[in-house]
């Protein structure tokens, strides 16, 4: 069974195409991020235009490099939602015209889903029961997957998501768009408080952790906190700091929000009684985090799972994937052009497949 995914939520147009036999055949992406960095940040109705432009030559290119021809799909699946609405349209649009030329199946499939089960497109899946940790530009939540479609909201964030918190405080050092891969790439020449550099930032919500086993996240003060220090480092101009200070916020923020995630994941873990961790989302690519995590899980007897570096953006790939399981799962009906519709704001824990 073969099944066509289309990812349009927000600065990425991806196409794959995934064999439910085989696996994944192809996938393709196009970034956005030379557009936008003139900008310092997405612009929505750019964004827009663009996955117009893209999309049809990429579902024609990916097609070809999975030597599929549209008769041979079974299905098409597409990004419904969250992200940016008219994005996500011009994907559920396409995606849906084409199910309906094709007299197909149109699966629409929620954003984090597809990054909450794309580490089972590794060469080494994770088996369900597992906690998922989420960490995107715009989400931080933790997830007890039970099996696909029945997923259970531990904790969230209260504010900022950690991709955020990164690339609002990228921006702040004055750090080219996107702002997290920078700061992550900058930190690894800076030293943390631990190490003696001079700056200790706040670690969010752990006291609530200890006391209340409370897995919601908060990195506004955070955020502040690097604001502030920020500030009094460079209060006029900033040659007068020394070199390395900016690297020395970038570490110590760095490392203030992988205590965070570390801590709650770790938690979540031990109250769920499971031995299971998948880490999903662009944050998940951080070589700090991964590395943390790894740490801690080995002391404690737990597994860690990730997706391939290069399904942890955005993709194509995981929408094919997540559509196909929801396909075996549930069988749903054909598409229907008139039936269409997309879900900027939706919740993942209203996924359950019907029995």
């Amino acid at each position: 069974m073969k099944v066509l995914g289309i990812e349009t939520s927000c600065d990425e147009t991806g196409v794959a195409v995934y064999d439910t036999g085989r696996g994944l055949l192809a996938h393709t992406i196009h970034s956005q991020v030379q557009m936008h960095d003139e900008y310092g940040g997405v612009v929505p109705e750019l964004a827009s235009r663009d996955h117009i432009r893209r999309l049809l030559p990429l579902v024609e290119e990916t097609l070809s490099r999975a030597s599929t021809h549209r008769s041979e799909l079974d299905a098409v699946a597409y990004t419904r939602g969250p992200g940016l609405a008219g994005a996500l349209l011009v994907g559920a649009s396409v995606a849906t015209a084409l199910a309906h030329g094709l007299h197909l199946p149109a699966i629409g499939i929620h954003h984090l889903e597809g990054h909450l089960l794309s580490p089972l497109l590794s060469a080494h899946p994770p088996s369900f029961p597992f906690i998922a940790l989420l960490v995107s530009g715009g989400h931080t939540q933790l997830m007890r997957v039970a099996e696909v479609g029945d997923y259970k909201l531990l904790g969230e964030t209260m504010d900022d998501a950690a991709g955020e918190a990164f690339d609002k405080t990228a921006s702040l050092l004055g750090l080219p768009y996107p702002g997290g891969p920078a700061l992550a790439a900058l930190a690894e020449d800076g030293r943390t408080g631990q190490q003696g550099g001079g700056y200790s930032f706040p670690r969010p919500m752990l006291a609530q952790l200890q006391r209340e086993r409370n897995l919601d996240f908060s990195f506004s003060g955070l955020k502040t906190a690097v604001a502030l220090a920020h500030k009094q480092t460079f209060p006029s101009n900033q040659q007068a700091a020394l070199p390395g200070m900016k690297a020395d916020i970038a570490a110590e923020f760095q490392q203030a929000v992988v205590d965070v995630l570390v801590a709650k994941a770790m938690a979540a873990i031990e109250y769920s009684n499971l031995r299971t961790l998948v880490v999903a989302g662009g944050v998940g690519a951080n070589r700090a985090l991964r590395a943390a995590l790894d740490a801690a899980a080995a002391a404690r007897g737990y597994e860690v799972h990730y997706p391939e570096l290069a399904l942890c953006t955005d993709n194509g790939a995981m929408i094919a994937f997540a559509g196909a399981l929801r396909l075996l799962g549930n069988k749903p009906g054909h598409a229907s052009i008139e039936g269409f519709s997309v879900r900027p704001r939706w919740d993942l824990a209203d996924q359950k497949i019907p029995a």
